[in-house]
């Protein structure tokens, strides 16, 4: 089957229905019905039902936890106010991006937990893959919350796995926006890579991650980031992906491979400009699945992130992302089950797509057949090969 190849472990999603607690509100972009669908969606196309992809319960996480990334005042302040519903503007909670919600601590504690969970069972060989759609909530800081993200459960993962002895972590993020708190966590770890595809800064919250952004001293190289022209579809991304990630991730040769899947690089969200179909993000799924084989013994934990086109785009992308987890991935040309869009119609008041697939061929040119100095995109990856593949023994050119 496509994109099984070597899958020969168990896998597992952790999940359960009160992560969707995690809720900003009715009228924030970050809709935990996108969850909801993407799961009850991922259910009825036998995904999670089929024995290869088991549904694990979700932990909560410890404020010791917690603390091994994140500051104690953040802590303490997400914890007030998510009792008392008042702004703690100091540490980001109480703007837009960020508004306060009673309960706030314990749900955010629970999201990461789902993320810890899924980084032990990777670890421990429990599941050779393993998922939390829930997670990726790249953007939080040490000290603050930052869009739409309160705590980092990506960064307390791979702290986590430093702490078990990881050597070295890989980190993919294809989320829309640049991942910058996972970045400013480790940007002084050499343990850790951290690669970052999102649309360029210029034009795109947070307004960070340019080519010339390698990490900080002693930890030359180990932060990378290709900054993509607003515009860019399924053939440039593609092509930039393939042009960046596999080659360094060799190079560092990581324990684990990690990957954050924002899929607000689709062409129909409302918050970014790129012009993703689910075509092209089903394909950097699978991808990164047989990088993880190559690269880390099948040792692969996945999140979810950004998305905010919540029927058209965001259930359909992560049933893909599931399928990848699994080892056996859905057809594009699958009709989506009619109990699902009536569920969909129930829940949403919304009619939603009829295919797993936008009917697009994911295709893009290779690299190696030279790049064209005269286009935005082929500049900047080959700024960002110039400035970090030397420092990893590799030959920026490539060609």
């Amino acid at each position: 089957m496509e994109g099984a190849t070597d899958c020969t472990g168990p896998s597992a999603v952790v999940f359960d229905p009160t992560l969707t607690d995690y809720d900003f509100g009715p009228h924030h972009p970050m809709a935990p019905v996108r969850v909801d669908l993407t799961m009850q969606l991922a259910h009825e196309l036998g995904v999670t039902t089929g024995g290869r992809l088991r549904v694990v319960p979700a932990p909560v996480a410890t404020t010791d936890q917690i603390a091994t990334v994140h500051d104690a005042a953040l802590i303490e302040a997400v914890q007030r106010a998510g009792h008392t519903g008042a702004a703690e503007l100091q540490v980001g909670l109480g703007s837009d991006d960020n508004p306060v919600f009673l309960g706030m601590h314990e749900a955010a504690a629970h999201v990461v937990g789902a993320s810890l969970e899924a980084f032990r069972l990777g670890w421990t060989g429990e599941a050779l893959h393993a998922a939390n759609v829930t997670g990726g909530l790249h953007h939080a800081m040490r000290d603050r919350a930052s869009g739409f993200c309160v705590y980092n459960d990506l960064a307390v993962g791979i702290r986590w796995l430093l702490d078990q002895g990881a050597e070295r972590v890989a980190y993919v993020d294809v989320d829309v926006h640049h991942g910058d708190g996972v970045e400013a966590l480790f940007w002084d770890d050499p343990r850790v890579l951290t690669i970052s595809l999102h649309e360029t800064g210029q034009f795109l919250f947070p307004g960070t991650g340019f080519s010339g952004d390698v990490g900080g001293e002693g930890a030359e190289g180990s932060a990378v980031n290709v900054a993509l022209p607003p515009g860019t579809s399924d053939a440039g991304w593609l092509r930039a992906f393939h042009a960046v990630v596999p080659e360094l991730v060799r190079a560092f040769d990581p324990d684990v491979l990690v990957t954050q899947h924002g899929c607000d690089s689709h062409a129909d969200d409302p918050l970014a400009h790129l012009m993703l179909s689910v075509d092209g993000q089903r394909a950097a799924y699978l991808a990164l699945h047989e990088l993880a084989h190559e690269v880390a013994g099948g040792r692969w934990v996945a999140t979810g992130g950004g998305g905010y086109a919540l029927v058209e785009v965001v259930p359909r992308a992560w049933t893909h992302l599931l399928g990848a987890v699994a080892g056996t991935p859905v057809d594009p040309e699958t009709p989506t089950p009619e109990g699902w869009r009536e569920y969909v119609r129930e829940r949403v008041r919304a009619e939603a797509p009829r295919l797993m697939t936008d009917g697009r061929t994911p295709a893009y040119r290779d690299w190696r057949e030279g790049y064209d100095p005269g286009t935005w995109l082929d500049r900047e990856v080959q700024a960002t090969r110039t400035a970090v593949f030397p420092l990893h023994g590799l030959d920026p050119s490539g060609y």
